[in-house]
Formats: structure tokens, C-alpha cells, sequence
């Protein structure tokens, strides 16, 4: 059964109320059509609860836009959805990705994350190639996607508003990975499932990294809004040291926006629940408005906080990981790189929610708390301690 504005209906109910299904909800392509978002396709759900938000078909299928009834959950930089034929990706020392970068979800990967890196080449097998240079985050975010389908599902009396696509990262005498991405979103419900496949069609063996870049905005973060975490050790902050409490903004309570201020990050270790899943949300409860992500810990072992607390950029990510914070090297030489031979794949399953109210942040506190009491102080010392991750190849 559909739930829609306070009570419950069936397919027959709700096709009665109205001539089509796209009066409340559904899935629709379009193409923005001025500016640096020119000719990007992009397809737009809204769920019927007022949960609405936007898929860049042409931008690795990444969310874009996201809002609850008019309050905006996601996040636009001063970069813009820029066209894939836009972005730079080699420039500025390895930072022009900063240019394209923009939404509430960026994909980074698909062989490299984190900060810029020339990876050795051997195992391509191609004498000319003696190295891979990595911009930050991976070129995964910058290419269009191949749209397989999209549309609204029925299921009995339960709708299901859905799109796929490959997106294809590739070159000759390198690397051919392919993430193929399912969304989707019940109507009646204020979350969106996210499936995605990454998927060796090469036949060289090939290294693989992954992140999502979660990129949650303002009203949801301002200031007073907290991060909530099952947080068993802080392991790692950029700032760390004799700097660590400059700016005077800690991990869990959220300023205003900041005039020159330099980002910061964290990495925490998170405790998973019986079934393996991992809760992060951020949520303001003088809006009693949250966003949450749910990840699991055998698909995506480490977790990022980003502050970019900047005036005019202002936002929190919550930064799911294959690999430490570390980065490519370190991952490489403590045996824990994803190498992929031809056919093997690795899934990810993850899920964005709304808590529409302060019945449903407490809800998530209560057992995000239940998992792992994050410390109490806000600038907690960092232990080192980048545990082992396990299973690569």
C-alpha cells in the first residue's frame, strides 16, 4: 500500500484521485538547457511526501538536487552541475575536479580517491605507460552515464520510482571499469536506495577505490546542527596537532558560516549493527529536519567526516571508503588496494533518509547511540590507529 498525506491507499484508490500518477509522484527525463549545466539529461523524482531530488544522468548518475518540502538537504558549490564536457579533470596540480564538484552525492573512484597520485603502471603491460597520474578523487564523477532505463514499477499496491545506467571509465593500455548504478525511491517514503556494481570488463588487473562524497547543505547544516556517528575510536584529523583547535569548530556541533575557514577532516571507526549496516546522519533539530546514510561495513570499512565550514560553501560530507584516509600509496603498500581481475565486481548498497521530524531524529539517535556512544568532547585525540582492512585481493 501507498502511504500519501496521512492515509493508506491501494493502486485502484489512488488512480481514482487523479488521471495520472505524476499528479504525486514519479520519474521524469529532461535536459537543462543554460549556463555550464548545458545539455546535461537529468532526471527528477518526487515521491508524493515531499521528498524531491534530481539525477545527473550525465554526471555518473550522481544526486544533485535533494529537498524535503522546500528545505534544501543537499548541496550546490559555486562550481555549478557543470557539463562532463566542461570538467577539467588534469588541471591546477590535480585539483581542477574541485570545478565540477557540486551536489548532495559526488561519486569518486573508480581505480583511485583522495589526493593526487602517479600510480606505477606495470601491470598494463605497456612499455610507453610508466605511470597512471591520478587527479583528486578519481575521473569517475566527470563522465556521462548510458541510460538503460528509468520509470515508476508497481508492485501490488507499492510503487517503486527507479533509473539505471552504465557508466563507462576506460582507455586503451589502462583501465576499463564499469559502475552500473540502480536508484531508487518508493513512493509514499522518504528514502532512496542506492545499488551499485563496479565491474572489471578488462583483462588486465586492475586497482580499484571508491567513495561517496555526501554533501549535505544548509537549512539541514547550520549552525547548532549535529553530526551523530556510532564513533568506536577517532582515528585520524587533518588538523591534528598543535593547530587542533584553531578554528575552535570540533567534530560534533556545527557554527555558522565562516569567513577563511580551511576545511577539516576526520576519520572515524564506526560500529556496525547485527545485520553489518553502518547509520550516519546529520540533523537539525531546531528545523526538526535530518539526513542519515546507511552504509554497510564490509562494502565500505572506513568513514569521513568533511567540514567546509566556508562562507559561500558552507556544508558537511559524510564520505563512506574503501581505503584509510591514507591514501593510494599507503594502501598499496599495506596490501589492502582492491585489485580486480576481468569479470570480477564489487557491490555497494547504500541508503539515503530524510528524518522528517524530532520523533524520528531521536529514533535514530537512540540507536545510532546503541551501536557505539560517540566521545562527548569535541575535540577528541586522535589515535592513529587505522585498523587492517581485510578481504582484498
Amino acid at each position: 500500500m501507498v502511504e500519501l498525506y496521512g492515509t493508506r491507499r491501494s493502486r485502484r484508490d489512488l488512480a481514482a484521485t487523479a488521471g495520472s500518477l505524476s499528479q504525486f509522484a514519479g520519474v521524469r527525463l529532461m535536459t537543462l538547457g543554460d549556463g555550464v549545466e548545458r545539455g546535461i539529461r537529468m532526471l527528477e523524482f518526487r515521491t508524493g511526501t515531499g521528498l524531491r531530488f534530481t539525477v545527473l544522468v550525465d554526471r555518473a548518475l550522481d544526486i544533485a538536487d535533494c529537498e524535503y518540502r522546500g528545505l534544501a538537504v543537499g548541496w550546490h558549490s559555486p562550481a555549478g552541475f557543470k557539463h562532463p564536457g566542461l570538467a577539467e579533470y588534469e588541471g591546477e596540480g590535480g585539483l581542477a575536479w574541485l570545478r565540477s564538484f557540486s551536489g548532495l552525492m559526488v561519486t569518486c573512484g573508480l581505480d583511485h580517491i583522495l589526493f593526487m597520485y602517479d600510480e606505477p603502471a606495470d601491470h598494463y603491460v605497456y612499455g610507453p605507460r610508466k605511470s597512471v597520474s591520478h587527479s583528486i578523487h578519481g575521473r569517475i564523477g566527470t563522465l556521462p552515464a548510458r541510460l538503460t532505463g528509468y520509470g515508476e514499477t508497481w508492485d501490488g499496491d507499492d510503487c517503486t520510482l527507479w533509473c539505471e545506467g552504465v557508466v563507462s571509465q576506460g582507455t586503451v593500455f589502462g583501465e576499463d571499469l564499469h559502475l552500473i548504478r540502480r536508484i531508487e525511491a518508493k513512493v509514499g517514503s522518504n528514502e532512496i536506495k542506492l545499488s551499485d556494481r563496479v565491474v572489471n570488463r578488462g583483462f588486465y588487473r586492475t586497482p580499484h577505490m571508491y567513495c561517496y562524497h555526501i554533501n549535505v547543505g544548509h537549512p539541514v547544516v547550520a549552525e547548532g546542527s549535529r553530526y551523530l556517528a556510532p564513533i568506536k575510536d577517532v582515528v585520524w584529523a587533518a588538523h591534528a596537532g598543535a593547530d587542533y583547535r584553531k578554528q575552535e569548530v570540533g567534530y560534533r556541533t556545527l557554527p555558522a558560516p565562516r569567513m577563511n575557514f580551511h576545511e577539516q577532516v576526520w576519520q572515524h571507526e564506526l560500529a556496525a549493527d547485527a545485520a553489518g549496516e553502518v547509520p550516519v546522519a546529520v540533523v537539525n533539530d531546531a528545523l526538526g529536519i535530518g539526513f542519515e546514510v546507511v552504509t554497510r561495513k564490509d562494502q565500505f570499512p572506513c568513514m569521513f567526516e568533511w567540514q567546509n565550514l566556508q562562507a559561500g560553501q558552507y556544508a558537511l560530507g559524510i564520505e563512506p571508503s574503501t581505503h584509510h584516509v591514507l591514501g593510494h600509496k599507503a594502501a598499496r603498500d599495506r596490501g589492502e588496494l582492491i585489485w580486480l581481475e576481468h569479470g570480477e565486481e564489487r557491490a555497494y548498497d547504500t541508503t539515503f533518509r530524510v528524518l522528517a521530524d524530532a520523533d524520528e531524529i531521536a529514533a535514530r539517535g537512540k540507536r545510532i547511540a546503541a551501536l557505539a556512544e560517540q566521545p562527548a568532547e569535541d575535540f577528541p585525540e586522535p589515535s592513529g590507529k587505522h585498523l587492517p582492512i581485510g578481504g582484498r585481493s
